[in-house]
């Protein structure tokens, strides 16, 4: 892992829905640039920016149509060049988001691996042999491209998949992985990379990365092979550079493949889900920081998280996420004061945290607004940010009706400048937790991490370094008593909390550092 990602804390991007400067109702990268002073001022000093590429934005930008050039939507490669050197000189480092499994289908070398005559790009994509034969196991579309043939997809008919090869080809048309048209595939990734770092980009997150090599064994091993491949040679060039994966499997992504961060993602079931997102219906929430919840068991979450935390630590970082643009938000079902637990736990346990925008206020998941640019339920999470009131909630100065997303439409939809005067806000809390983390090393990225308690019903007690943390999310008043306590500060604290010898009083939706 990369030294600079230990006292690291990000803050993710949806660049349409951030800042618009231009007034045409999107988002911008100049906008981003006049907002870095709030964004340091959080206390992140790392961004994870997703999809500027030029795009014809069926999926919101992960369909590429030109991995180099930014989209005209947000501005010129001229101005991405401008924010990196001005993220830089305010101590803030910033990570794009590559999308390597597939293109747009208007990607130039989609085009020309259509044409019916073959030419450097035939095998760049997965094509079938013939008009009738399909790609077994895998969504495929025919019919389109005068080639005689059908080609797989990654995700949406929109994003034909690259051809990394296939892990034990079996049909004549599946190449294996060393194939020279599959590693033709990795250079020209290694290209797209080394444009952007050598740019000024500090990595970055990666999209769909386990989905690179096709019919893998349970291990991923091609796929692994693939990404060691990758990223050593970023790394043996791009030295600092650091990269995450979008894989929610950290002894695969961190042992096998060689990332840096891995992020912990909200699948039903798993352990982070529960802390969160615990509902099938947003009036039954289950979730442990949900304060009515009478049933909670903090070991639904710690069972996924230590086992991993154990056998990762010392080769990259688990990340923890607020939210991302594909997630509802945790505000949907979890009030302010319980967004203020809940945010300061993702902050201080192991890890690189990211933190979404509009996380810090709590804005709301908008749950009924259409579909759009393929976002479909994840369209409500990435509305344009709400920073005062005026026009807009100042996001642009754009007609309502122009503005990328509609906008939270209640009377008390919270923005920045309503928070920012106010020590009882949730943005007071998130800035006052990072603050802590930067200045104690024994919350940062890499500090030794033990539970002191688990058992259900009573406090979520844990230890980084030398500290000791405690956690009360009911609204009812709780007592813990630990010989480790003893000689104990109150070092910060949400809410009540009062310490006598090796004896702690946490009053209801309470959180709380101790140190000797």
């Amino acid at each position: 892992m990369q030294t600079w990602l230990r006292d690291t804390v990000f803050y993710e991007i949806y660049p349409q829905s951030f800042y618009d400067t231009n007034g045409d109702g999107i988002g911008d990268i100049e906008g981003i640039i006049e907002k870095l002073d709030y964004i340091r001022s959080l206390g992140c000093n790392a961004l994870w920016i997703n999809p500027w590429y030029d795009s014809p934005f069926k999926d919101a930008g992960y369909d590429v149509r030109d991995y180099k050039k930014v989209a005209a939507r947000y501005g010129t490669n001229e101005d991405a060049k401008r924010l990196f050197d001005a993220a830089h000189a305010k101590g803030i480092r910033v990570l794009l988001d590559l999308v390597p499994g597939h293109t747009s289908e208007e990607h130039p070398w989609f085009q020309k691996s259509g044409e019916a005559e073959r030419n450097e790009y035939s095998d760049r994509y997965i094509w079938t042999d013939h008009w009738i034969a399909g790609v077994p196991g895998h969504p495929y579309i025919g019919g389109e491209m005068p080639r005689n043939g059908v080609y797989m997809l990654n995700f949406f008919k929109c994003q034909p998949a690259l051809n990394y090869g296939f892990r034990h080809p079996v049909y004549s048309w599946q190449k294996a992985m060393d194939d020279p048209v599959c590693l033709a595939t990795r250079e020209a990734m290694k290209d797209v990379m080394r444009f952007w770092l050598a740019m000024g980009c500090d990595g970055f997150r990666v999209d769909m990365a386990d989905s690179l090599v096709k019919d893998d064994d349970e291990e991923k091993s091609g796929t692994c092979e693939v990404w060691r491949d990758l990223l050593g040679s970023m790394r043996a060039e791009f030295p600092e550079a650091a990269f995450v994966s979008e894989w929610s499997d950290p002894c695969l992504s961190l042992l096998s493949a060689g990332f840096d961060m891995d992020f912990c993602l909200d699948h039903p079931g798993n352990g982070y889900h529960s802390l969160l997102r615990d509902f099938d219906d947003p009036q039954h929430d289950r979730s442990y920081f949900r304060r009515e919840n009478q049933r909670r068991d903090i070991r639904r979450a710690l069972s996924d998280y230590e086992s991993l935390y154990t056998v990762t630590k010392g080769h990259g970082c688990i990340s923890l996420i607020t939210c991302n643009h594909d997630t509802p938000r945790a505000s949907r079902t979890l009030s302010p004061e319980e967004l203020k637990i809940a945010w300061a736990v993702i902050l201080t346990l192991p890890g690189v945290p990211f933190l979404y925008y509009g996380d810090e206020i709590g804005m709301r998941y908008l749950a009924d607004i259409p579909t759009k640019e393929g976002g479909y339920t994840r369209t409500g999470t990435r509305t344009p940010m709400q920073w005062d009131r005026s026009k807009n909630f100042g996001f642009s100065e754009a007609e309502k009706e122009e503005l990328y997303l509609p906008q939270d439409p209640s009377e008390d939809a919270p923005c920045v400048s309503a928070q920012e005067n106010d020590p009882d806000s949730l943005l007071a809390a998130v800035r006052s937790v990072i603050a802590l983390r930067h200045a104690k090393k024994d919350l940062q990225a890499d500090a030794d991490f033990s539970v002191l308690c688990d058992d259900p019903g009573r406090p979520f007690v844990y230890r980084r370094g030398s500290l000791i943390l405690t956690v009360n999310p009911s609204g009812n008043e709780m007592t813990y008593v630990d010989p480790a306590l003893t000689g104990c500060r109150i070092l910060y604290s949400i809410g009540k909390t009062e310490i006598y010898d090796d004896a702690v009083i946490l009053g209801g939706s309470s959180f709380a550092v101790f140190e000797r």
